[in-house]
């Protein structure tokens, strides 16, 4: 078996919102797979879009400008919670040495009045390193990711469709 070592890693990705952003969406840390399509939950079995687009009743967004006018025109922002980190592949579990991102650019500018994380990590470091910040509890929503195979694709979308809509 391959022997995998930690890479230090910088967020690649800018936030998606604008002054009208509402809702912030928030996951831990870009996987290798979304760091090689050059934007969020690239991974083909990730279902994030899937989700996204079933709960605001839209189709499914192919091209990376598509993914931005659906969430922008929906009033919702993404990003991660984590600036920079030290992780093993893609594995959330494998991550260290957190710098936090400063949701205060999202925050500041945006009057986000719901924010919601994408899995179990996510809402874990949300809590540690930016409820103070931001002084919002998060909607800690089951995650998208593959390594969630346990949730159905209906039933992801049954619970966040409660917290989105």
């Amino acid at each position: 078996m391959k022997q995998q070592n930690y890479q230090h890693i910088t967020q690649p990705f800018a936030p998606v919102f604008d002054a009208r952003s509402r809702i912030l969406i928030l996951g831990s840390f870009p996987s290798v797979k979304s760091r090689e399509g050059g934007f969020y939950y690239h991974h083909p079995q990730n279902r994030f879009w899937k989700v996204l687009a079933a709960v605001l009743n839209v189709p499914v967004p192919a091209s990376i400008e598509e993914k931005k006018i659906m969430l922008l025109t929906h009033g919702i922002a993404i990003w991660d919670v984590i600036e920079s980190c030290d992780i093993i592949g893609s594995s959330d579990s494998s991550i260290k040495n957190v710098i936090p991102a400063d949701l205060r650019q999202i925050t500041e500018h945006a009057p986000i009045r719901q924010i919601c994380t994408n899995g179990g990590t996510t809402g874990r470091l949300y809590d540690k390193y930016c409820l103070s910040v931001t002084g919002l509890p998060a909607a800690k929503l089951p995650s998208t990711s593959p390594a969630n195979a346990a949730w159905s694709l209906e039933r992801l979308t049954e619970v966040w469709r409660r917290e989105i809509t």
